[in-house]
């Protein structure tokens, strides 16, 4: 069995999700988190980067859509120029994240991973819903209290993953 904070991969940045990353793996959408996975949590907009990130995944056919916990305002003004399905407050690790997402999308969870910078939140979602996790570190450290906690709960596991991918690649 996978641990439940543990991802199936990782990459430095979102850029590594790949349509052909995607198409090795033989997945055909991504439900992806916003705030320090594609851009800082005070970034308001995307990026060209990320503009160009969705635009390549849509030219190859692949799905995306955009599963916050973050409130509706921000997750539209951010969603405004990529225009493609967004879930705000969306609930996760709740599994009826990724079955709302799927819905939206119109896809099978078989044919989905979930892309985020948290264990606890995003690769947990992935966990109890059966999808492929991937993860990247968080760009922006977010300075409140709160998330020092989660940080220093994920720290270990982190930690151990890299270890463990270590031996593996050895």
């Amino acid at each position: 069995m996978k641990h439940p904070l543990l991802p199936d991969y990782d990459f430095d940045t979102y850029k590594g999700v790949t349509p052909e990353f995607m198409k090795s793996i033989g997945k055909t959408c991504i439900l992806c988190d916003i705030d320090n996975t594609l851009v800082p949590y005070d970034e308001p907009l995307p990026t060209d980067d990320v503009l160009r990130w969705v635009e390549s995944h849509r030219a190859a056919g692949i799905k995306i859509v955009l599963v916050s916990n973050n409130d509706k305002e921000r997750v539209e003004k951010f969603n405004e120029k990529l225009n493609i399905p967004c879930m705000h407050k969306s609930g996760k690790p709740s599994k009826k994240t990724v079955k709302r997402a799927l819905v939206l999308l119109d896809e099978k969870k078989e044919n989905a991973i979930m892309l985020g910078d948290q264990l606890l939140t995003d690769v947990i979602t992935a966990r109890l819903s059966g999808i492929t996790a991937v993860w990247v570190p968080t760009i922006k450290k977010v300075e409140t209290a709160f998330f020092r906690f989660k940080s220093a709960i994920e720290k270990p596991f982190i930690k151990h993953y890299y270890k463990k991918k270590a031996k593996k690649n050895k």
